[in-house]
């Protein structure tokens, strides 16, 4: 009888010993101070999560040594829509976001500028520009009210078609994807018919027939499976039809909270050099993703440089108007396209 009730002791010491321990294995297992939510609106297995985003949020955690975890949700799991992912970060519904400018037409009017056809060929030394370009002009103004982490664009923009486009009076009656306003004043001017759309939403609208093409740069078609609905792929030699103007940034109060030793991190693993790093790797995934296409028998209609000064005629029309346009709002359209092609000699240096 002793031997039992000194067994039953030991028991209830060991399970004493056990239910304090909890807490302390708890603390390990919740070791981030903070924990921050990035939100966007591509699958996590596209190219710029898996390539970028992941890629800022790992080198986050790991010079932080744990103290921020960066919670992914892709695919807008946290609810909303595309164009409601820069409200989010404002309102505090996300703490990061990656989005498209142009989402949310005329809001980001500077960053329009870097989106006017034939502005740009290379996305790293264009994503450079951007953001030297944003410090100049949009921290006060189009951003003033988010912290900017990262503003880039993708590679040369193209079209992909079910039937060929040459020409731009092959878009005559073509109803296309466009990413943004600029690129659906291009496409009306080049007499297309222009349907504005986020990027998702494009493999459901070619299937059912809502459009027949779309512009959008080689890196995401493997994601959205494009080369298996479309048979046609038009490029434009070294230059570039247009680009699509990104904004990743975190809310400002979110930031503000930080001790300034995490601000200290989320700032060397942002700005300038993050911009060119995710301008160039978007670019460079541009390759693989053509060669899936080529490798499904697609068509790829690789313009002459004759054929592409027709394109850049034609354009000239767009790139006026929105001169017009920034004008009117006492902007200076000529200055501001002056200077983005200025900071874009200058980052090819």
């Amino acid at each position: 009888m002793q031997a039992i009730r000194l067994l039953d002791r030991r028991h209830a010491l060991g399970a004493l010993a056990a239910t304090l321990c909890l807490p302390l294995l708890g603390a390990g297992a919740q070791a981030a101070d903070v924990t921050l939510r990035l939100h966007q609106f591509l699958p996590a297995q596209a190219n710029v999560p898996a390539h970028i985003l992941d890629v800022w949020a790992d080198q986050v955690e790991a010079d932080s040594e744990g103290r921020i975890e960066v919670q992914r949700f892709p695919s807008m799991q946290l609810g909303g829509k595309p164009p409601e992912l820069y409200d989010q970060v404002v309102d505090g519904v996300a703490d990061i976001i990656w989005t498209v400018a142009g989402y949310t037409p005329g809001r980001f009017p500077h960053a329009e500028v870097f989106e006017l056809p034939f502005i740009m060929s290379d996305a790293e030394n264009t994503s450079r520009a951007y953001w030297q370009f944003a410090e100049q002009t949009m921290m006060e103004a189009d951003l003033k009210d988010v912290k900017p982490l990262g503003l880039w664009v993708h590679g040369p923009g193209i079209i992909h078609s079910k039937s060929a486009i040459t020409l731009p009076e092959d878009l005559d009656g073509v109803k296309l994807r466009a990413p943004t306003r600029t690129t659906n004043m291009l496409l009306s001017t080049l007499g297309g018919t222009p349907i504005g759309m986020p990027v998702p939403a494009v493999p459901e609208a070619l299937s059912k027939g809502v459009i027949s093409a779309t512009v959008i740069p080689w890196e995401v078609t493997a994601a959205l499976k494009v080369p298996e609905l479309v048979e046609y792929h038009t490029e434009f030699g070294d230059a570039s039809l247009y680009t699509t103007a990104f904004i990743f940034a975190m809310n400002k109060d979110r930031y503000a909270s930080l001790p300034e030793d995490l601000q200290a991190i989320i700032d060397q693993n942002s700005g300038e050099e993050f911009s060119a790093f995710a301008g160039r790797t978007m670019q460079e995934y541009d390759a693989p993703a053509r060669q899936l296409a080529i490798d499904a028998g697609n068509t790829v209609i690789e313009l002459t440089d004759e054929q592409v000064q027709v394109w850049r005629d034609a354009a000239a029309q767009t790139t006026a108007t929105w001169q017009q346009e920034m004008d009117d709002k006492g902007m200076d359209g000529a200055a501001l396209i002056q200077r983005a092609t200025d900071l874009i000699a200058g980052a090819a240096e």
